[in-house]
């Protein structure tokens, strides 16, 4: 298959790699950031007539470099995306009236053992046109990755719930910092994530807190810990003991308390 990947990141760069072992594939990046490119500029789509679109630019620049490809692209080019966040995808697939496929990789290859993607995950969207569905389900699964399918606004919520809330509570963690170190596993573990984290490009970062869906989530973490300052204010032990009871309920860890 003839294949074309916009945007040379380091998950399009990957992508592109491990595509090229099977297909022909010839890469660009929109953002112009100096690396090796294969194609000069988007006009050599044309010749170049790729059966498939991948769109690997940086997060909230998705529909903008589609739009920019799409005058060079054959019709029966299918267009794929792998944003992390699919707001406005779906309608805007819908208007252009073109064969899609729109996934999430969920990992980075940055922090990522490539060798062993047993336990990582993937999502590939419902509403996407069925060939790519099987294209994409069979790349991820030859590579041990598990695949989902969900839809567009449900894979949406599930990014605020899986990703929004624990980039919350962890850059929530890293505001309260200072510059020392101290003792504790526990405190090790938590920096080691927020390093991580930080690691992260600030678009991408921004782009998943501004999912929609997050808000809710960020709501549900002042409430609750409205709730636990209200606890260790009245130092009620009775409550305490409930609340910790919950949350060993609600990770499924019941049987330790």
């Amino acid at each position: 298959m003839r294949i074309a990947v916009l945007g040379t990141g380091k998950m399009g760069s990957w992508l592109a790699t491990e595509l090229a072992l099977e297909h022909d594939v010839a890469t660009y990046d929109p953002a112009g950031s100096g690396e090796a490119r294969t194609l000069g500029s988007l006009e050599e789509l044309r010749a170049m007539a790729p059966e498939l679109l991948l769109n690997c630019a940086p997060l909230g620049m998705t529909i903008d470099v589609f739009e920019s490809a799409l005058p060079f692209l054959p019709a029966t080019c299918v267009l794929s995306d792998i944003a992390s966040v699919k707001t406005a995808l779906g309608a805007w697939y819908a208007s252009t009236g073109r064969p899609f496929v729109s996934t999430h990789p969920m990992f980075g290859p940055t922090y990522t053992d490539a060798r062993n993607l047993s336990e990582q995950n993937a999502v590939i969207i419902s509403e996407s046109l069925i060939t790519g569905k099987a294209f994409w389900r069979s790349f991820y699964e030859e590579r041990g990755i598990t695949v989902f399918e969900d839809s567009f606004d449900g894979h949406d919520q599930t990014v605020a719930y899986s990703l929004g809330t624990p980039f919350a509570s962890t850059m929530v963690f890293a505001a309260c910092m200072k510059r020392l170190d101290a003792p504790g596993t526990n405190f090790r573990k938590h920096m080691e994530i927020a390093r991580g984290l930080l690691a992260e490009d600030d678009r991408l970062l921004a782009e998943i807190m501004f999912n929609p869906h997050t808000i809710r989530r960020l709501e549900l973490i002042n409430s609750q810990l409205a709730y636990l300052t209200h606890i260790i204010k009245d130092r009620d032990h009775e409550e305490m003991s409930k609340f910790l009871g919950k949350l060993r309920d609600n990770i499924g860890d019941s049987a330790s308390a």
